[in-house]
């Protein structure tokens, strides 16, 4: 078993050759911010670290607990540590060299503002619906600058092709199917939480490339 770390430069010479140039380089001068490391964020994080995003922004208040592992990029390992410790570890495994900025904090009214000024792409992967509206709806009203990508409907085991992503306007994108919730019976599952989460990541690397036409 090879545990020697690659050098900064051999991890990015293999992205570059992956990518091209251009892309490349967006994406390593480009940051991010996360919202949230639940069973979206946790696989957005990771997706967007492996394909190069320089600058990841995490934000979590929460533990790992054993109700996450279903859904969410954790192990058993991870159990009673911060999200935000568990996904730094786990996207050190993948490329050290990611610049990762950590605030271990529950959003609010109060610090909502302070803590995304530096943010001009964010990632709204909360579970609560009044904390979604809440970040959505502030950073939509106050931010000029910034674009928004978020989640709505992704439980259960319907069909995967049900899960889509929407241009709601210039500087706002809704993934899923905006209509299934988590249910008795009906609840969150890994396969369509992925998919879901998987369109969520790939919006971001379009609006960073200047594709906006989704």
């Amino acid at each position: 078993m090879n545990s020697k770390i690659p050098q900064k430069s051999e991890i990015e010479a293999v992205l570059r050759m992956r990518h091209g140039d251009e892309v490349f380089e967006k994406l390593k001068s480009s940051r991010v911010a996360v919202a949230g490391l639940g069973g979206l964020g946790s696989n957005i994080a990771l997706m967007l670290a492996r394909a190069g995003v320089g600058t990841l922004h995490l934000i979590d208040f929460d533990e790992v607990d054993l109700s996450n592992l279903n859904r969410q990029q954790y192990f058993i390992c991870h159990l009673g540590m911060y999200k935000t410790d568990a996904v730094k570890e786990e996207i050190s495994r993948i490329n050290p060299y990611t610049n990762l900025i950590c605030d271990c904090v529950k959003v609010n009214e109060e610090n909502i503002d302070s803590l995304f000024m530096n943010d001009s792409v964010i990632c709204e992967a909360f579970d609560n619906p009044d904390s979604k509206a809440m970040l959505v709806n502030r950073i939509l009203e106050n931010r000029n600058d910034a674009v928004v990508v978020a989640a709505s409907g992704m439980a259960g085991f319907e069909k995967s092709n049900t899960i889509i992503t929407r241009k709601i306007s210039d500087r706002f994108y809704i993934c899923g199917d905006e209509t299934s919730g988590a249910v008795m019976g009906n609840g969150l599952m890994s396969p369509r939480v992925t998919i879901c989460a998987a369109h969520q990541a790939n919006t971001i690397l379009r609006v960073i490339l200047g594709k906006y036409d989704v």
